[in-house]
């Protein structure tokens, strides 16, 4: 190791420390021994333009062990990024540029929000698939403009989660060939060391999922890594390289150990290291000769930058269809269907939700190619597959029907990853049920806010025979607690295109589209204008006079059985409105306005139907509605029985509707 390459590691492993001691709170140990091989995949390899940290071609860095945090910042600020010193002291402060974890759109450089291990490895791998899809969509032979690599920093633990294993297979599979993992495997975790429960071969596994494995005896040492580095360009497979680290490296009390993973070293024991490093300098020091250095790196990559931007101009000129739409999906992939391509469906035409969904989701493939998704071994049953593209492989980069096969987790992950990297819009399917299997990602889709469509089938009890297994009951509640996720539940194929025309019109938020197995009409009263489903809720029917009326909240299929329960009561008499809201999170942004004058204050006889656990539709039912929701498991029958058992049908909600009322005459409400 040169002078100025010690003298730079030094830095970063500093830096860091100095970060963590002065939060009194972090993780110093991985930057002390991660710090070597991040040095030399940012100062030799990683393609970037700090003056430009958007690039569409720049090579993507993702540090999957979050923990690491400061190390990252650190190189973010030397790199000159707009991360200041003032900013590294402030490390896990209120308000700062630099959190416990990267969080992305938060600090410039982050390219995803890591911490929750496994996640960034598997975003990587969407990354991944996206270069290699944009690439084959928008490079010609006479101009590559799409040519990048993506890069990984993950610990022991990242490759104990289930996430990273699921994404790996895949990677294999797919033999992403420009996907980097450099694995800082220091063999110990928060609790202790990793053979307390992790003695499998790495290597071997790796290799049995079909990547090129490299190994770095020595963590220290930059020729070696470098080598590694290099050799795994040369791969036609993903690259994993096993780097032999040791935790809290050049503490002598903490130096692989546990303690050093999860707090601070200590004024004590930060001061033993400065001895150890030679590091005479105050904290939060950068020595000009490493300045000067990374400067030097910073210059080259800049030229890197114009060389591209050079090709850039080039490719405008020979391609300027192409590269219009280029510059569309990566600022703002908002997509836009053809109206001819749109079905227009029927009043009274029985037809699925999760067939209108297909409609659509075809309909806007015809016009784009920004399109890409599937589903997790679902794709018939989720209706998710775009009959006029082909699938995504090795073979055919360009195909746009991703099969994830038996992965959930590490489907909704690399979504995150498709719509990080920029210039598609990715969606995903299962059934709602196995929505849990996925909600870890779905809730980093709505704190990174990408705009990923997820797609639920087979929302209720009326799923039928498989059972309670894959019925789901608490699942549409919980989802909706997500902060910044829009959870749609149409109510019929109108509302099903509305729904998809605002998803893909608006480009800041994750969507949960929760659709029907069975068969439901298209509604005579319901709207197919996506502005009105862009307001959450609207008012689907109210009769002529509403002296007295009851009034109806509810949501897909069940916005027809109100429908039925409605023709009921009006036969006794009774005035009734219903409205349906297929979007509580969109409705709750409303104005106070519009708000009342779909739920008028006045009208305090409310009944909310929803195949569901009733948790949560107080607010708009009031002290004195009547919430007709499930709060038990299901069963295996027939759909249709299960409906008559679990009491939704016409004859059981109208008796209840009438019980209700009767209370309210009797003047139990006032």
């Amino acid at each position: 190791m040169s002078s100025i390459e010690n003298l730079s590691v030094t830095t970063l492993r500093m830096l860091s420390i100095d970060a963590v001691e002065t939060a009194n709170s972090g993780h110093p140990g991985m930057p002390m021994g991660a710090a070597p091989m991040a040095y030399t995949l940012w100062s030799r390899f990683l393609t970037q333009s700090s003056r430009h940290p958007r690039w569409w071609n720049r090579d993507r860095f993702v540090l999957s062990a979050g923990h690491g945090s400061a190390l990252l910042y650190s190189l973010l600020h030397v790199s000159g990024y707009d991360l200041t010193m003032d900013d590294l002291k402030n490390f896990r402060k209120w308000g700062s540029k630099t959190p416990g974890h990267p969080e992305y759109g938060h600090t410039e450089g982050v390219e995803a929000t890591t911490g929750p291990l496994g996640q960034g490895f598997a975003m990587a791998v969407g990354m991944a698939i996206a270069e290699r899809y944009l690439s084959a969509a928008f490079n010609r032979p006479s101009c590559d403009i799409i040519d990048h690599r993506t890069y990984v920093i993950c610990g022991d633990g990242d490759l104990m989660e289930g996430v990273s294993q699921e994404a790996a297979s895949l990677a294999g599979h797919l033999k992403l060939s420009k996907l980097t993992v450099l694995f800082d495997s220091n063999h110990v975790c928060l609790d202790g060391p990793t053979s307390l429960t992790f003695t499998e071969d790495t290597q071997k596994k790796f290799e049995a999922y079909g990547w090129n494995v490299l190994s770095v005896a020595d963590g220290n040492n930059l020729q070696e890594i470098e080598q590694a580095i290099g050799q795994s360009h040369h791969s036609d497979r993903p690259t994993l390289i096993i780097v032999n680290t040791i935790i809290g490296y050049g503490s002598p009390a903490k130096a692989g150990r546990s303690d050093a993973h999860g707090s601070p070293l200590g004024k004590k024991e930060t001061e033993r290291v400065r001895e150890a490093y030679s590091w005479p300098h105050p904290p939060f020091y950068v020595p000009e000769e490493v300045k000067q250095h990374f400067q030097a790196i910073t210059s080259s990559n800049e030229q890197q930058y114009m060389e591209w931007e050079d090709k850039w101009k080039r490719y405008q000129f020979e391609f300027p269809d192409l590269a219009a739409r280029l510059i569309k999906a990566m600022k703002e992939p908002s997509l836009q269907a053809e109206e001819k391509n749109i079905p227009l469906y029927k009043e009274g035409q029985l037809l699925a939700t999760r067939q209108a969904s297909e409609d659509i989701l075809n309909a806007y493939a015809l016009n784009t190619n920004l399109l890409i998704g599937g589903a997790a071994d679902l794709a018939s049953s989720n209706k998710t597959n775009l009959h006029q593209k082909s699938i995504f492989s090795v073979e055919n980069p360009g195909g746009a029907n991703l099969y994830y096969g038996v992965r959930e987790f590490a489907m909704a992950a690399i979504m995150n990853g498709i719509s990080l990297h920029g210039g598609l819009r990715p969606f995903g399917g299962t059934f709602l049920a196995f929505s849990d299997y996925i909600r870890p990602a779905i809730r980093l889709s709505a704190l990174m806010k990408q705009p990923v469509v997820y797609v639920f089938t087979h929302d209720s009890i009326a799923y039928g025979e498989d059972g309670p297994t894959h019925q789901p009951i608490e699942h549409i509640p919980s989802l909706r607690l997500i902060p910044d996720l829009i959870v749609m539940r149409p109510a019929d194929a109108r509302e099903t295109a509305a729904a998809y025309q605002f998803a893909f019109q608006q480009t800041a938020l994750p969507i949960a589209m929760i659709l029907t197995r069975q068969d439901v009409p298209v509604l005579p009263y319901s709207s197919a204008d996506p502005e009105t489903i862009a307001r959450g809720a609207y008012t689907y029917y109210q009769s002529p006079l509403l002296d007295d009326a009851v009034l109806f909240i509810a949501t897909g299929s069940e916005v027809h059985l109100a429908d039925q329960v409605r023709s009921k009561l009006e036969e006794q008499g009774m005035n009734v409105i219903i409205v349906s809201m297929p979007s509580k999170e969109l409705f709750e942004q409303q104005s106070k306005e519009y708000q009342q004058g779909v739920l008028p204050p006045s009208i305090r006889k409310r009944v909310v139907i929803e195949m569901a656990h009733p948790c949560g539709w107080e607010k708009y039912a009031g002290e004195h509605g009547l919430i007709i929701g499930i709060d038990r498991f299901g069963a295996s029958a027939p759909g249709e029985k299960m409906m008559e058992q679990f009491g939704f049908t016409p004859e059981a909600i109208t008796a209840k509707i009438m019980d209700y009322v009767g209370k309210n005459i009797l003047g139990a409400v006032q």
